[in-house]
């Protein structure tokens, strides 16, 4: 729980109480309820504030076409890192709209693949350099580095980097011919990132943003479910996906296994062997 002394030194007036909440595996979570009405609090122990830098701008980005937390305010006490969001109370609400949502948050295009710092706070780099290719930026900047971070680790063996090779040598090949459109991306779209307010409304949390081919987040979104139909059907009405899309989702969710494999360890090494022998 955290002290008298550092919810004192909080720019909030008038806390009455707080309550651990879930959030995530990184993050210490809490609902503290003041004055003015409940915030969502994250703290990060013995970290500087720039740790949730990235998150932030990723919010203020997404927050430009859809609905995020607003933030509230971020900075660090006696050398704890902290983000005070705006809290959402949980309601029900239609896949489709959530479809929708993530298809106007895909149509804010950029010039180029990548983002304009690196993120190195987290348990996984993510080194983004602006790239003019997808394929370069994807096998090189995400592909590439989870596999080295893997062997690293023991978790990786020259099997499954023979695989990788040969499939990131397809991937590099198709996206020469195939030019992409560096959309932006939640870069984290899974079930535990996406909520409905009490009004209904879709809403995206825990960004970790940048801008790459939009295909890497839907396929993120088919990895442990939690979409609907209805959702699929809504994104590609407002924005259909190139032919052949269904095609290309395991490289995506390669990666997302393979970052799943590096903080989790061997129990996710039969789904990426299975991508891995399969293309």
């Amino acid at each position: 729980m955290l002290s008298d002394e550092f919810l004192a030194q909080l720019p909030l007036s008038g806390i009455s109480a707080v309550q651990p909440v879930s959030g995530g595996d990184i993050n210490q979570a809490f609902r503290v309820v003041t004055r003015d009405g409940p915030y969502f609090l994250l703290v990060q122990p013995d970290t500087p504030q720039s740790f949730y830098a990235h998150e932030v701008e990723g919010l203020n980005l997404i927050g430009q076409v859809a609905r995020v937390p607003q933030v509230i305010a971020t900075g660090d006490i006696a050398g704890d890192a902290y983000l005070i969001l705006e809290w959402l109370d949980s309601g029900q609400g239609q896949q489709a709209d959530l479809g929708r949502l993530v298809a106007t948050m895909h149509a804010v295009h950029n010039d180029q693949f990548g983002f304009d710092h690196d993120v190195l706070t987290g348990k996984l780099p993510k080194y983004n350099t602006w790239q003019t290719n997808w394929g370069d930026f994807f096998v090189n900047q995400r592909l590439n580095v989870l596999a080295k971070r893997a062997s690293q680790s023991g978790l990786w063996s020259a099997s499954r980097q023979q695989h990788l090779d040969q499939l990131t040598k397809k991937i590099l090949a198709y996206y020469q011919d195939h030019p992409s459109v560096p959309s932006l991306l939640h870069g984290d779209l899974w079930a535990g990132n996406y909520m409905f307010t009490k009004t209904g409304e879709p809403a995206l949390i825990d960004p970790d943003v940048f801008y790459g081919d939009r295909e890497f987040d839907i396929a993120v979104t088919t990895v442990f479910g939690g979409f609907s139909r209805d959702f699929y059907t809504a994104y590609q009405q407002q924005y259909p996906l190139p032919a052949g899309h269904e095609d290309r989702l395991p490289w995506y969710q390669l990666y997302y296994l393979m970052a799943h494999l590096n903080l989790f360890g061997e129990t996710y090494g039969g789904a990426v062997d299975r991508i891995l022998m399969a293309n």
